[in-house]
């Protein structure tokens, strides 16, 4: 399943624990490019991620809990 991960609600993002649940749910993301990923998501830019389609619901809860707002593209 294909994530758009549109941005951060949160007052005070906690950018260590959105990179470690990037790394842990996205396919192919180590930890430098989760940190990256981050980085693009607080500052303001969309970033598309490929999540397995195990676990889903768990997976869009983590992201909800972390506010992140996302869009379900497929």
């Amino acid at each position: 399943m294909k994530l758009n991960l549109l941005s951060c609600d949160a007052q005070r993002p906690d950018k260590r624990a959105i990179a470690r649940c990037v790394s842990e749910i996205a396919i192919n993301v180590s930890d430098s490019l989760a940190n990256e990923i981050t980085e693009i998501l607080l500052e303001g830019d969309a970033v598309a991620i490929e999540i397995a389609d195990n676990n889903t619901a768990s997976t869009l809860r983590a992201l909800r809990k972390l506010g992140i707002d996302y869009e379900i593209v497929e």
